[in-house]
Protein backbone atom coordinates (compact mmCIF):
# COMPACT_ATOMS: atom_id res chain seq x y z
CA UNK A 1 0.00 0.00 0.00
CA UNK A 2 1.33 3.90 -1.07
CA UNK A 3 2.54 5.34 2.41
CA UNK A 4 2.95 9.09 0.91
CA UNK A 5 1.12 12.06 2.70
CA UNK A 6 -0.74 12.95 0.20
CA UNK A 7 -2.50 9.25 -0.16
CA UNK A 8 -2.92 9.17 3.93
CA UNK A 9 -4.74 12.20 4.08
CA UNK A 10 -6.77 10.97 0.55
CA UNK A 11 -7.49 8.01 2.81
CA UNK A 12 -8.47 9.43 5.99
CA UNK A 13 -10.87 12.29 4.63
CA UNK A 14 -14.20 11.17 5.31
CA UNK A 15 -17.08 10.54 2.45
CA UNK A 16 -20.49 12.35 2.70
CA UNK A 17 -21.91 8.99 3.52
CA UNK A 18 -19.79 8.27 6.40
CA UNK A 19 -17.77 6.08 4.62
CA UNK A 20 -13.72 6.74 3.43
CA UNK A 21 -13.69 8.92 0.50
CA UNK A 22 -10.27 6.93 -1.10
CA UNK A 23 -12.60 3.76 -1.21
CA UNK A 24 -15.72 5.36 -2.51
CA UNK A 25 -13.27 6.65 -5.30
CA UNK A 26 -11.39 3.50 -5.86
CA UNK A 27 -14.53 0.93 -6.12
CA UNK A 28 -16.23 4.07 -8.42
CA UNK A 29 -13.20 3.66 -10.77
CA UNK A 30 -13.42 0.32 -10.87
CA UNK A 31 -17.15 0.26 -11.70
CA UNK A 32 -16.22 3.02 -14.44
CA UNK A 33 -13.51 0.43 -15.80
CA UNK A 34 -16.06 -2.38 -16.26
CA UNK A 35 -18.74 0.02 -17.88
CA UNK A 36 -15.55 0.62 -20.27
CA UNK A 37 -15.57 -3.10 -21.11
CA UNK A 38 -12.62 -3.69 -18.59
CA UNK A 39 -9.87 -1.36 -19.74
CA UNK A 40 -8.97 2.30 -20.02
CA UNK A 41 -6.31 4.73 -19.98
CA UNK A 42 -6.09 7.36 -17.33
CA UNK A 43 -7.18 10.41 -19.38
CA UNK A 44 -10.46 8.77 -20.07
CA UNK A 45 -10.84 7.75 -16.11
CA UNK A 46 -10.20 11.46 -15.27
CA UNK A 47 -12.56 12.72 -18.11
CA UNK A 48 -15.39 10.41 -16.74
CA UNK A 49 -14.65 10.72 -12.85
CA UNK A 50 -14.01 14.18 -13.03
CA UNK A 51 -11.05 12.87 -10.60
CA UNK A 52 -7.31 14.73 -11.40
CA UNK A 53 -4.82 12.71 -13.00
CA UNK A 54 -3.00 12.50 -10.00
CA UNK A 55 -5.55 11.17 -7.58
CA UNK A 56 -6.74 8.91 -9.87
CA UNK A 57 -3.13 7.45 -10.66
CA UNK A 58 -2.27 6.92 -6.81
CA UNK A 59 -5.62 4.82 -6.29
CA UNK A 60 -4.85 2.83 -9.63
CA UNK A 61 -1.42 2.62 -8.34
CA UNK A 62 -2.74 0.61 -5.09
CA UNK A 63 -5.36 -1.20 -6.79
CA UNK A 64 -2.50 -2.88 -8.81
CA UNK A 65 -0.66 -3.08 -6.00
CA UNK A 66 -3.24 -5.27 -4.02
CA UNK A 67 -4.16 -7.10 -7.56
CA UNK A 68 -7.43 -5.75 -8.77
CA UNK A 69 -5.90 -3.78 -11.43
CA UNK A 70 -3.57 -4.45 -13.97
CA UNK A 71 -1.07 -1.95 -15.98
CA UNK A 72 -0.97 -3.68 -19.64
CA UNK A 73 1.73 -3.37 -22.08
CA UNK A 74 0.41 -0.16 -23.81
CA UNK A 75 0.12 1.80 -20.34
CA UNK A 76 -3.51 1.31 -20.03
CA UNK A 77 -5.25 -0.31 -17.25
CA UNK A 78 -7.33 -3.36 -17.00
CA UNK A 79 -9.29 -4.89 -14.65
CA UNK A 80 -7.28 -7.76 -12.45
CA UNK A 81 -7.72 -11.46 -11.63
CA UNK A 82 -8.61 -11.14 -7.84
CA UNK A 83 -11.63 -9.43 -8.48
CA UNK A 84 -12.34 -12.77 -10.15
CA UNK A 85 -13.21 -14.57 -7.11
CA UNK A 86 -14.76 -11.53 -5.58
CA UNK A 87 -17.50 -11.59 -8.45
CA UNK A 88 -17.36 -15.87 -8.61
CA UNK A 89 -18.61 -15.59 -4.46
CA UNK A 90 -20.79 -12.68 -5.07
CA UNK A 91 -22.85 -14.34 -7.71
CA UNK A 92 -23.01 -17.70 -5.59
CA UNK A 93 -24.71 -15.62 -2.95
CA UNK A 94 -26.82 -13.53 -5.04
CA UNK A 95 -28.30 -16.94 -6.62
CA UNK A 96 -28.65 -18.07 -3.44
CA UNK A 97 -30.50 -15.09 -1.59
CA UNK A 98 -32.63 -15.57 -5.47
CA UNK A 99 -33.61 -18.85 -5.38
CA UNK A 100 -36.98 -18.82 -2.60
CA UNK A 101 -37.80 -16.03 -5.08
CA UNK A 102 -37.38 -18.15 -7.89
CA UNK A 103 -39.17 -21.32 -6.78
CA UNK A 104 -41.98 -18.75 -5.80
CA UNK A 105 -42.10 -18.16 -9.68
CA UNK A 106 -42.00 -21.74 -10.24
CA UNK A 107 -45.15 -22.43 -8.03
CA UNK A 108 -47.29 -19.76 -9.28
CA UNK A 109 -46.59 -19.87 -13.00
CA UNK A 110 -45.15 -23.90 -13.70
CA UNK A 111 -42.33 -22.91 -15.68
CA UNK A 112 -38.70 -23.09 -14.82
CA UNK A 113 -36.99 -19.81 -13.49
CA UNK A 114 -33.63 -18.05 -14.04
CA UNK A 115 -31.63 -15.16 -12.78
CA UNK A 116 -29.25 -13.46 -14.55
CA UNK A 117 -26.55 -10.47 -14.75
CA UNK A 118 -24.66 -8.41 -17.24
CA UNK A 119 -21.32 -9.10 -16.66
CA UNK A 120 -19.05 -7.27 -19.33
CA UNK A 121 -20.86 -8.06 -22.50
CA UNK A 122 -22.47 -11.48 -21.52
CA UNK A 123 -24.98 -12.51 -19.64
CA UNK A 124 -24.40 -15.23 -16.79
CA UNK A 125 -27.16 -17.59 -15.27
CA UNK A 126 -26.31 -17.33 -11.56
CA UNK A 127 -29.59 -19.42 -10.14
CA UNK A 128 -32.37 -21.69 -11.70
CA UNK A 129 -35.30 -23.37 -9.64
CA UNK A 130 -36.28 -25.95 -12.72
CA UNK A 131 -39.91 -26.98 -13.83
CA UNK A 132 -41.51 -29.69 -12.54
CA UNK A 133 -43.09 -30.51 -15.21
CA UNK A 134 -41.52 -33.64 -17.15
CA UNK A 135 -40.78 -31.46 -20.41
CA UNK A 136 -38.73 -28.54 -19.01
CA UNK A 137 -36.23 -25.66 -20.07
CA UNK A 138 -32.62 -26.08 -18.06
CA UNK A 139 -29.82 -23.54 -18.61
CA UNK A 140 -26.66 -24.46 -16.23
CA UNK A 141 -25.49 -22.03 -13.60
CA UNK A 142 -22.50 -20.02 -15.23
CA UNK A 143 -23.53 -20.23 -18.05
CA UNK A 144 -22.51 -17.91 -20.41
CA UNK A 145 -24.45 -16.15 -23.37
CA UNK A 146 -24.75 -13.60 -26.19
CA UNK A 147 -27.59 -10.77 -24.91
CA UNK A 148 -29.71 -10.08 -28.52
CA UNK A 149 -30.48 -13.22 -28.34
CA UNK A 150 -31.91 -13.68 -24.76
CA UNK A 151 -34.82 -11.95 -23.09
CA UNK A 152 -32.82 -11.77 -20.13
CA UNK A 153 -30.33 -9.79 -22.37
CA UNK A 154 -33.11 -7.42 -23.89
CA UNK A 155 -34.52 -6.72 -20.26
CA UNK A 156 -30.94 -5.72 -18.99
CA UNK A 157 -30.08 -3.33 -21.64
CA UNK A 158 -33.87 -2.05 -22.42
CA UNK A 159 -32.61 1.14 -20.99
CA UNK A 160 -29.05 1.49 -22.11
CA UNK A 161 -28.32 4.27 -24.12
CA UNK A 162 -28.84 3.58 -28.15
CA UNK A 163 -24.55 4.54 -28.68
CA UNK A 164 -23.67 2.03 -25.84
CA UNK A 165 -25.68 -1.47 -27.07
CA UNK A 166 -24.60 -0.36 -30.46
CA UNK A 167 -20.91 -0.93 -29.08
CA UNK A 168 -21.60 -3.79 -27.06
CA UNK A 169 -22.83 -5.34 -30.37
CA UNK A 170 -20.17 -3.90 -32.47
CA UNK A 171 -17.68 -5.73 -29.61
CA UNK A 172 -20.20 -9.31 -29.20
CA UNK A 173 -20.95 -9.62 -33.01
CA UNK A 174 -25.13 -11.21 -33.51
CA UNK A 175 -24.46 -14.78 -34.61
CA UNK A 176 -27.47 -16.46 -35.27
CA UNK A 177 -28.90 -18.91 -32.53
CA UNK A 178 -31.32 -19.97 -34.84
CA UNK A 179 -33.12 -18.44 -37.64
CA UNK A 180 -35.34 -16.55 -35.68
CA UNK A 181 -32.51 -14.71 -33.95
CA UNK A 182 -31.92 -11.08 -34.28
CA UNK A 183 -28.79 -9.90 -36.29
CA UNK A 184 -28.80 -6.59 -36.68
CA UNK A 185 -28.64 -3.85 -34.60
CA UNK A 186 -31.43 -1.84 -35.89
CA UNK A 187 -33.44 -5.19 -35.17
CA UNK A 188 -32.21 -5.14 -31.93
CA UNK A 189 -32.75 -1.42 -30.97
CA UNK A 190 -36.67 -1.93 -31.83
CA UNK A 191 -36.68 -5.07 -29.92
CA UNK A 192 -35.41 -2.75 -26.82
CA UNK A 193 -37.93 0.30 -27.66
CA UNK A 194 -40.73 -2.94 -27.26
CA UNK A 195 -39.42 -4.06 -24.26
CA UNK A 196 -39.75 -0.58 -22.89
CA UNK A 197 -43.31 -0.45 -24.07
CA UNK A 198 -44.45 -3.36 -22.61
CA UNK A 199 -42.56 -3.75 -19.10
CA UNK A 200 -41.24 -6.63 -20.19
CA UNK A 201 -38.66 -8.90 -22.52
CA UNK A 202 -39.34 -12.10 -24.78
CA UNK A 203 -37.01 -14.56 -26.37
CA UNK A 204 -39.65 -16.09 -29.27
CA UNK A 205 -37.65 -19.02 -30.24
CA UNK A 206 -34.53 -16.89 -30.70
CA UNK A 207 -31.94 -19.18 -28.63
CA UNK A 208 -33.46 -22.47 -28.76
CA UNK A 209 -36.28 -23.60 -31.28
CA UNK A 210 -39.28 -24.17 -30.00
CA UNK A 211 -38.40 -22.41 -26.36
CA UNK A 212 -40.44 -19.21 -25.45
CA UNK A 213 -38.80 -16.85 -22.09
CA UNK A 214 -40.19 -14.10 -20.46
CA UNK A 215 -37.90 -11.61 -18.79
CA UNK A 216 -37.66 -8.67 -16.07
CA UNK A 217 -35.61 -6.75 -14.85
CA UNK A 218 -35.22 -6.62 -11.01
CA UNK A 219 -35.64 -2.71 -10.44
CA UNK A 220 -32.57 -0.96 -8.36
CA UNK A 221 -30.25 -4.26 -8.14
CA UNK A 222 -26.85 -3.57 -6.68
CA UNK A 223 -25.51 -5.32 -9.94
CA UNK A 224 -27.43 -5.02 -13.36
CA UNK A 225 -30.07 -8.61 -13.00
CA UNK A 226 -32.92 -10.24 -14.48
CA UNK A 227 -35.45 -12.70 -13.75
CA UNK A 228 -36.97 -14.94 -16.54
CA UNK A 229 -39.16 -17.90 -17.06
CA UNK A 230 -38.58 -20.29 -19.76
CA UNK A 231 -40.74 -23.43 -21.01
CA UNK A 232 -42.04 -25.09 -24.20
CA UNK A 233 -43.61 -21.82 -26.62
CA UNK A 234 -46.65 -24.33 -26.67
CA UNK A 235 -47.13 -23.68 -22.98
CA UNK A 236 -45.74 -19.88 -22.79
CA UNK A 237 -48.28 -18.69 -25.07
CA UNK A 238 -49.49 -15.38 -25.63
CA UNK A 239 -52.57 -15.96 -23.32
CA UNK A 240 -50.48 -17.80 -20.58
CA UNK A 241 -47.83 -14.52 -21.18
CA UNK A 242 -50.64 -12.19 -19.64
CA UNK A 243 -50.72 -14.16 -16.84
CA UNK A 244 -47.37 -14.75 -15.51
CA UNK A 245 -45.53 -11.26 -16.62
CA UNK A 246 -47.40 -9.45 -13.79
CA UNK A 247 -46.64 -12.73 -11.66
CA UNK A 248 -42.65 -11.84 -12.99
CA UNK A 249 -42.83 -8.27 -11.83
CA UNK A 250 -44.18 -8.91 -8.46
CA UNK A 251 -41.53 -11.15 -8.04
CA UNK A 252 -38.52 -9.28 -9.17
CA UNK A 253 -39.84 -6.20 -6.96
CA UNK A 254 -39.89 -8.35 -3.53
CA UNK A 255 -36.23 -9.87 -4.65
CA UNK A 256 -35.09 -6.04 -4.84
CA UNK A 257 -36.63 -5.09 -1.63
CA UNK A 258 -34.89 -8.10 -0.48
CA UNK A 259 -31.50 -7.63 -1.52
CA UNK A 260 -31.96 -3.37 -0.80
CA UNK A 261 -32.66 -4.70 2.51
CA UNK A 262 -29.45 -7.28 2.59
CA UNK A 263 -26.95 -4.13 1.97
CA UNK A 264 -28.68 -2.23 4.54
CA UNK A 265 -28.13 -4.73 7.44
CA UNK A 266 -24.26 -5.28 5.64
Amino acid sequence: MPTSSASTTDAAKPASSGGVQSLERAFDLLERMADAGGEVGLSELSASSGLPLPTIHRLMRTLVACGYVRQQPNRRYALGPRLIRLGESASRLLGTWARPYLARLVEETGETANMALLDGDEIVYVAQVPSKHSMRMFTEVGRRVLPHSTGVGKALLAHTPPDEVRALLARTGMPAATEKTITTPEGFLEALEQVRLAGYAVDDNEQEIGVRCLAVPVPNSPTAAAVSISGPAGRVTEAATEKIVPILQEVAKDLSAALASTAAQG
